[in-house]
């Protein structure tokens, strides 16, 4: 799965080890060449196929991709059904390269409600991938950050209730144990291709400290370039975490 880049990459001390990714733009683009939303839902397939093959060359341990919201089930139904036809296509044609190439594949989201063929395709990517050592694939579905969270208040609150969490010793630590994202790292780097300026109800809890990228490109046309652009916007920033960057020791002779 080789990448023939463009642009020179971040060192791997500069690389995010979590990118997360806002997959937007594939029916602007689609409407943009007079072609169906369809044809950009499924070029924009093929353009996580080159990120997933981008994030492996350039050594990011963890990729999380937005690739169904709790809210996109507003959509037409036409659409919607489309989708999921997507999805199922590319874990039935992609889940053994995938599987080959080391790739670990974690579902986070509801599946409460979900068809049975789609719950059970899942199941079967995260369980044939789950003790695979190279990147992890994280598929946001069915996802939506507010019904995460408040999912996780309710666990929480249970534990309280039954006496296996003393209410006021409850951590930052305590409730994130109780995410989707429990055994993940926050993401690093969050871009958002399309031009828009928002995380749309996405790892809001995740995303506290993570640097926010903007692409002007749509969905579609993300390749390998502009993968290594947001890498490197990130490479070129000071992440503090709130606190007061050290000052640069000046040597002088004596």
């Amino acid at each position: 799965m080789s990448v023939v880049c463009s642009v020179a990459a971040p060192r791997a001390d500069q690389t995010p080890a979590h990118v997360a990714i806002i997959m937007d733009g594939n029916g602007r683009w689609a409407k943009s060449r007079g072609l169906p939303r369809y044809e950009g839902h499924r070029r924009g397939l093929e353009a996580v196929r080159r990120t997933v093959r981008s994030a492996i060359e350039h050594d990011v341990r963890y990729l999380t991709i937005y690739s169904f919201s709790s809210e996109n089930w507003r959509r037409p139904p036409d659409e919607v059904a489309m989708l999921m036809g997507l999805l199922k296509r590319f874990i039935r044609n992609d889940l053994a390269d995938l599987h080959k190439n080391g790739v670990r594949v974690r579902i986070i989201g509801e599946r409460d409600n979900l068809a049975g063929d789609i719950a059970a395709l899942l199941t079967e990517a995260e369980s044939l991938t789950k003790d695979n050592p190279g990147l992890t694939l994280i598929v946001a579905f069915n996802y939506g950050a507010r019904r995460e969270i408040v999912a996780a208040a309710r666990r929480l609150a249970v534990d309280v209730r039954e006496g296996r969490v003393d209410v006021n010793a409850i951590g930052e630590d305590d409730f994130a144990a109780r995410l989707d994202t429990a055994d993940l790292p926050d993401p690093d780097l969050i871009i958002r291709t399309s031009g828009e300026m928002r995380l749309s109800n996405f790892l809001l809890w995740q995303a506290a400290y993570a640097e926010l990228v903007f692409l002007p490109i749509l969905w579609p046309d993300f390749d390998d370039t502009a993968f290594v652009s947001a890498l490197q916007q990130y490479a070129a920033r000071e992440r503090r975490f709130g606190a007061v960057p050290e000052p640069a020791v000046v040597m002088s002779a004596s």
